[in-house]
């Protein structure tokens, strides 16, 4: 869980929107857009289970780490 809060506590650094997660896929997505989130940033985030997501994922960031939906 730790890694978790630790990858929530980053993306709340830049921003807070109303709905920020959602599953689907066994996929947990966040609503933070990649091209707000500094470099070093993303890289914990990927030490932390989460990518970068594509066009196809609404352009935020998805995780396979943490359970299913």
């Amino acid at each position: 869980m730790d890694d978790l809060i630790k990858a929530l506590t980053i993306f709340r650094q830049y921003g807070n929107p109303e709905w920020p997660t959602h599953c689907e896929h066994d996929q947990l997505y966040v609503d933070i857009h990649p091209e707000d989130v500094s470099p070093d940033h993303i890289k914990e985030l990927e030490d932390l289970g989460f990518l970068v997501g594509s066009d196809d994922t609404d352009g935020g960031f998805y995780s396979f780490k943490f359970g299913s939906c």
